[in-house]
């Protein structure tokens, strides 16, 4: 096979004007033979044309590129095998030691090869290898491509730009006057927008808050019909607050009014204003407004406005000023220099000690709802509304039901309507009966059932504690009559005495508080009069729990006392802030803390008395 000298030109123009040609006779494929031979010429001809005649001088040259210069390749495992066999004369490294190529002699032909070979990376063993074995090797600095740099640059800046220049295009696109100019939309107001609310809830729904669907549905009949109230000087609310406890019906309000008014209605929480980057709630609150305005006259409904009406200034370590933006936006908005503008907010909260002043004042909310929870009259037509589906018994009466659950809301009423009805289908009837009903109810105010206690001395004193209920709320002129008594455990109580109210506990004499006492002291003075003082048990532990909170509370709050008619509580020990709590300070003496001691315990003395004498 012939084999041409490769001529490698360089460019090292000296005083003499004399060029040097270095060269190496390197042996090579006979496929690269035009190649080398046009390397050779175009060597010659720069000699030449610089001075005339050039220097050819055999020295050693710098090694080509990997490209420029093998074709032939060869296997990792083949190359160390001709290593071991002393067969390579040289290796040169590049790409950081991933690439090698590599001399090696052919014993038979007496001929050296220049091959390529692919390194996993440049391991020590090789290198170890490669000098007992006197190999000549070296390694040479990757060669720096202009254009390849250029491009990778553009590679790792391409998504900073894009992602640059379309912030800027759509920052660009909604700047509109007055509107959000915020980049992706943060800016935008994630309020449900209906032309016509069909909400599925009417006035009809609404039941147990006769006072709250009044105010609503005046509003309605104003924004129907505007002239019979402005030809007598009369302007429609502004806003209106709902304020009461969760599950009064607050929410069901705003669906009635949305159902029955007909105009547009927007409907959105208040922690959707609330967002990481400040002015994002500020620029949502323009946003609604305007599309409100756009719609007027329209409602707008802000669910748990506390999230974004909370008092400025509070909280550890100050105010938190996206939240504070956020509230002065809505201020304006709701009454600063525009004037009416058509748009009547609802907001609905149940902690409206915390909002702010500024937005409670009329002119903002004009009026402040009270949606609290329902009497006996207002549960039975609560149970009317969502027993009007179901297929109730002939023996179950709505009226008793309604006074069974004191102090139960309108979702908790739905809630144990659905659940008896649950119950119901489990047990394979076709109509809720009176015994669904209670069970339902004992499911939801003490737990679920549990395991049936065996026969046994457990059992003997779980019943004669609550026995011992039964019989001091019988005997205790000013008790609730009883009701039911069970062994059936629910929850964490081994037994439970079910008792029946006779009205709603609105204004409880200091009569019918100490009855209460000596019937929570039933169960303890059974176990002590039955059993002997020494095997008391625990069971009356939550007993005692409660009855010393209310003995405490006849003291301090009720002023029911030989103390005297004093509130002996800081106001800002019993604040819903926990801060207000922390920095509620003790004002009273050491005397007056050991009296109030006192009168607790002459109390649950004289009650623990009472309760071992029936």
């Amino acid at each position: 096979m012939p084999h041409f000298p490769l001529y490698k030109s360089q460019n090292l123009l000296t005083e003499n004007n004399m060029h040097k040609i270095i060269s190496r006779n390197n042996p090579i494929p006979s496929k690269d033979v035009n190649y080398n031979r046009r390397s050779m010429l175009k060597s010659v001809g720069l000699g030449l044309i610089g001075g005339g005649f050039s220097v050819v001088l055999p020295s050693r040259a710098e090694p080509e590129s990997p490209q420029e210069s093998t074709s032939s390749r060869m296997s990792y495992s083949r190359f160390l095998q001709y290593l071991d066999e002393d067969a390579v004369k040289k290796v040169d490294l590049f790409e950081n030691g991933t690439i090698a190529i590599a001399e090696i002699s052919n014993f038979a032909t007496n001929k050296v090869q220049r091959v390529k070979v692919q390194l996993p990376g440049l391991p020590q063993e090789l290198l170890r290898k490669l000098k007992d074995k006197n190999v000549d090797f070296a390694a040479h600095p990757m060669e720096v491509r202009p254009v390849s740099v250029f491009f990778d640059v553009l590679g790792n800046l391409a998504f900073p730009l894009l992602l640059l220049a379309s912030l800027f295009l759509r920052g660009s696109s909604m700047n509109t006057p007055g509107g959000p100019n915020l980049p992706f939309g943060l800016g935008r107001t994630k309020a449900k927008f209906q032309i016509e609310p069909n909400t599925g809830v009417t006035f009809n729904d609404v039941a147990g808050v006769d006072e709250a669907k009044q105010d609503f549905q005046e509003i309605v009949e104003f924004l129907q019909s505007p002239e019979k109230f402005s030809s007598l000087g009369a302007r429609i609310p502004k806003g209106v607050l709902l304020v009461g406890p969760p599950g009064t019906g607050k929410t069901l309000l705003a669906k009635a009014i949305a159902g029955e008014a007909g105009v547009p209605f927007f409907s959105l929480s208040g922690s959707e204003f609330i967002k990481m980057f400040v002015g994002v709630g500020a620029s949502r609150v323009r946003d609604l407004f305007n599309k409100a305005k756009a719609n007027s006259p329209c409602l707008v409904f802000i669910d748990e406005i506390d999230a974004v009406g909370r008092q400025r200034g509070t909280g550890i370590g100050g105010g938190n000023d996206e939240r504070e933006q956020t509230l002065n936006q809505l201020l304006t908005e709701m009454d600063g220099f525009s004037g009416d503008s058509g748009v009547i907010v609802i907001a609905a909260t149940n902690r409206p000690e915390i909002l702010d002043l500024a937005l409670l004042r009329p002119g903002r909310f004009d009026r402040q709802v009270v949606v609290g929870l329902p009497d006996v009259r207002g549960r039975e037509q609560i149970l009317k509304v969502h027993s009007s589906n179901k297929k109730l018994d002939k023996d179950v009466s709505l009226s008793v039901l309604a006074m069974r659950t004191p102090g139960f809301s309108g979702a908790d009423l739905a809630n144990l309507m659905n659940e008896a009805a649950i119950l119901a289908g489990r047990r394979g009837k076709d109509t809720i009966t009176v015994t669904d009903i209670d069970d339902s109810i004992d499911r939801i105010v003490a737990g679920m059932e549990g395991t049936k206690m065996t026969d046994g001395k457990t059992k003997t004193l779980v019943a004669y504690h609550e026995i011992g209920h039964a019989i001091c709320a019988a005997l205790t002129p000013g008790h609730d009559p009883v009701q039911k008594v069970t062994l059936i455990p629910r929850g964490q109580a081994r037994g439970l005495t079910w008792f029946l109210p006779s009205k709603d506990p609105d204004l409880v004499s200091k009569h019918e508080i100490f009855a209460r006492i000596v019937g929570g002291l039933g169960g303890r003075a059974a176990e002590e009069v039955v059993f002997g003082e020494p095997e008391v048990t625990t069971g009356a532990a939550g007993d005692l729990q409660q009855i010393t909170q209310i003995a405490k509370q006849m003291v301090t709050t009720y002023g029911m006392s030989e103390i005297g008619p004093w509130s002996l509580m800081d106001p800002m020990v019993q604040s819903s802030d926990v801060v207000m709590r922390m920095l509620a300070r003790n004002s009273m003496s050491e005397k007056l803390a050991e009296d109030i001691d006192k009168s607790t315990k002459a109390i649950i003395d004289k009650a623990y008395e009472i309760a071992k004498t029936h």
